[in-house]
């Protein structure tokens, strides 16, 4: 299977607005996570920030069976939503405020081959604990780069700060695009 099901997609996106979320991962984003989830077989995978589930079915689609995926998001209505529309056994959900939640994950250090920071909790704050969680050969992925009509006032600071922060970390190597809303993905280097 190459793409999520169009029929799930226009679901989880009509779902998402009716619930007045309009911040799902754009369709070239969540195409990407699908290919970066299939380059790592029986792979373990943190989402942050799971919205109404749209990221969480395209990482769902490169999953193979052995693979899991671990989805965080602090709104319960917008949780429930994922669940009905994505359910999996490979796939566990957590309600709870994303940087609450990965203050706790000290024991999870290093475990998991892609994590997919879509909310501000492991993005603009809390990075640190985000990136212990990246194993060696492992993927941090973030999005929503370029400018948006949405953004608050001083954010894109906030993003260039960000984005150079993880161009001069050591043991990573990392790749921005501007395409779709701005992608940049960071590989921890293996060994390091």
């Amino acid at each position: 299977m190459n793409a999520v099901d169009d029929g799930l997609t226009a679901k989880l996106t009509m779902r998402a607005r009716q619930a007045g979320f309009v911040q799902s991962c754009s369709l070239a984003v969540g195409r990407l996570l699908s290919a970066l989830a299939a380059s790592k077989p029986e792979g373990s995978f943190l989402e942050l920030g799971t919205g109404a589930g749209l990221g969480t079915a395209h990482i769902r689609n490169g999953m193979t069976s052995g693979a899991s995926l671990v989805s965080v998001e602090r709104d319960s209505a917008l949780s429930r939503i994922a669940v009905q529309e994505v359910a999996d056994p490979r796939i566990a959900y957590v309600v709870a405020d994303g940087a609450e939640w990965l203050a706790t994950q000290r024991a999870a250090a290093g475990h998991y081959d892609l994590v997919f920071a879509d909310t501000w909790p492991g993005k603009f704050d809390h990075l640190d604990q985000a990136l212990a969680l990246v194993a060696p050969g492992g993927l941090y992925v973030i999005d929503d780069l370029s400018p948006q009509a949405t953004w608050p006032t001083g954010h894109q600071a906030r993003v260039d700060a960000l984005t150079a922060r993880l161009e001069a970390m050591d043991g990573w190597r990392t790749f921005r695009t501007d395409d779709a809303t701005g992608v940049m993905i960071c590989t921890r280097f293996p060994g390091l």
